[in-house]
């Protein structure tokens, strides 16, 4: 079990010492809304425990992983777009845009989305 990092946004979310609008939550995970949305539903899933991406966090606790998917599930049938459809992603790396270093998947929808990636 990895012990929260007291300088991590989302490990502070996570405690309530920063405020969030809380979407779904379990013993191990917690979801809020995101506060730059990049779709009409923008929910992050983060394991409340400090793991630094996707790529750690399955290799320290693959069980964990495999929760903060299932919420994100949950999140998209709690928000009803189970059915449209919706994304669940990961950004790892600069590459990717990733700006907060504590694991967290990003659920996306509630409107038709852009094309992933590259434009052809």
């Amino acid at each position: 079990m990895s012990s929260p990092d007291p300088e991590c946004l989302f490990c502070r979310i996570v405690a309530g010492d920063i405020p969030s609008t809380a979407v779904y939550e379990t013993g191990t995970t917690y979801a809020f809304r995101d506060i730059n949305p990049q779709a009409a539903t923008h929910v992050l899933v983060v394991p409340r425990e400090h793991h630094e991406d996707s790529g750690t966090l399955a290799a320290e606790a693959p069980e964990l992983l495999a929760d903060v998917i299932l919420s994100g599930v949950e999140v998209a049938k709690q928000e009803g777009i189970e059915s449209s459809g919706y994304r669940l992603v990961f950004n790892t790396g600069p590459d990717a845009g990733r700006t907060v270093f504590h694991a967290h998947l990003h659920v996306l929808g509630g409107e038709q989305l852009g094309l992933f990636g590259r434009p052809h």
